[in-house]
């Protein structure tokens, strides 16, 4: 299994094949988005305008980078013949990132206890992928093999990259803790058992050197990590051995009612006027035992005449290296969200929400989401719902999209405008799901 090859490969394609990091972007605030509002805020499992709410599959892909832009209308126009490396545009930096995140939601259903507390079983199977700070002419060099006929200089600090892909299964719980005409606070936790596939992982703390096109030599310093848990292949990721983990969500809400007037009332019932939630997601790790590493002296100047896409076996070729069998604790995307929801008339809705990472920049061993704040107005009612989301990404990305819900069927993306407009959009995603809803 070659790690480097599969992490330029699986960056280099990103905004390519999936035209996803947050997750079912707009639909996740819904006051009917039943299980992926949970997912969103463990919270949001209690007090919910369903009954219960029966997810039969749903699925969000969210990526990008701030290397490519890439406009989805030259694709579809250009009949198959779009070439990634020569149409795209492209933004390189010394510190370029790629970013991916897939979350399939499986079979998984919710539903009221009592007045006060409810329960959710949800079943997801999720990959990430993260490489952070690669220098753009270098990953550009790797992607050519190489026949790049101009010189460069390149310097990557803190390069690092994460394939991550696990399953999972959770039991949310959600209670009312505090129910007044006027006010509603309510509490929620989720417990997983994780079940992770294995991951591909590469770090180094200082990467540089030069690469001359005429004589073909690339003269490196540094140090290179990279490795693998036992048997991942990320070109053909096998759910049949699995590592066991634990991870946790927990969220609060708090719900403001100007019309109220009795809690006798059902919350569901009367809708509030403004609704503040917070929540904390992904918190926990999976370990994988034997995890194959090996470490990369790069102070050597090499020749690229003999590359021919393989990057392992040019590293094994010309670099001295250890390989060490060690334990991998692959961390998950923990993040914070925060919401802020506002109900202009009876079924007009605008929210502004923050999505944030909690895992510190360039960790390694990790995987993270991209920060965004989001606004967005919807019109929701029981049957149907309507979403124009608004986002601020990281790395000055801004992205405008749609998506509706009908009855069972959800469909939708945060980027599908900007993706037909704009030739310099850095961040696509769309997300699907059915259901059966059961209605109060």
């Amino acid at each position: 299994m070659n790690v480097l090859k599969s992490l330029f490969s699986i960056a280099s394609i990103l905004s390519f094949s999936i035209g996803i990091s947050q997750s079912y972007v707009g639909h996740s605030i819904d006051n009917y988005s039943g299980i992926q509002g949970v997912t969103y805020n463990p919270s949001s499992v209690v007090g919910s305008k369903l009954s219960a709410d029966i997810n039969l599959m749903s699925a969000s892909v969210f990526g990008g980078s701030d290397y490519f832009g890439i406009n989805i209308g030259d694709i579809i126009n250009s009949d198959g013949g779009f070439d990634l490396e020569e149409d795209a545009k492209k933004f390189p930096s010394d510190a370029n990132n790629f970013f991916l995140n897939a979350d399939i939601i499986g079979p998984s259903f919710m539903l009221n206890l009592s007045k006060k507390s409810s329960l959710a079983v949800i079943s997801r199977v999720r990959a990430n992928v993260n490489i952070n700070h690669i220098n753009g002419e270098l990953f550009e060099a790797v992607s050519d093999d190489f026949n790049d006929e101009e010189d460069f200089d390149f310097d990557s600090q803190n390069l690092n990259g994460t394939i991550h892909a696990w399953a999972e299964v959770g039991v949310a719980y959600g209670r009312i803790l505090i129910d007044r005409p006027k006010h509603l606070l309510k509490a929620g936790v989720t417990l997983k058992y994780l079940q992770g596939a294995g991951s591909a992982f590469m770090s180094s703390p200082g990467f540089g050197g030069t690469y001359t096109a005429d004589t073909e030599v690339l003269e490196t310093t540094g140090r290179l990590n990279y490795g693998t848990s036992q048997d991942f292949d990320a070109d053909d990721i096998d759910f049949s051995n699995l590592t066991a983990g634990v991870g946790l969500d927990f969220g609060f809400t708090y719900q403001w009612f100007s019309e109220r007037a009795d809690v006798d009332v059902p919350s569901h019932k009367n809708p509030y006027k403004l609704k503040v939630g917070v929540s904390v997601t992904d918190i926990g790790s999976i370990s994988y035992d034997e995890a194959t590493v090996s470490r990369y002296d790069l102070n050597d100047s090499v020749s690229t005449a003999t590359y021919e896409e393989d990057v392992q076996e040019f590293l094994d070729d010309n670099y001295a290296n250890i390989e060490v069998d060690e334990t991998a604790e692959i961390k998950l995307p923990t993040a914070l969200h925060l919401l802020i929801d506002y109900r202009l008339t009876k079924r007009w809705y605008v929210s502004a929400q923050a999505d944030l990472s909690m895992v510190e920049k360039g960790s390694a061993l990790s995987t993270s989401v991209l920060n965004t704040v989001t606004v967005a107005p919807r019109l929701e009612t029981s049957w149907f719902s309507f979403y124009a989301p608004l986002s601020f990404r990281q790395y000055g990305d801004v992205s405008f999209g749609g998506g509706l819900r009908l009855g069972p069927l959800t469909v939708g993306s945060g980027s599908v405008f900007t993706n037909l407009l704009s030739d310099s959009s850095k961040t696509t995603d769309v997300y699907v799901g059915l259901k059966i809803p059961i209605y109060r």
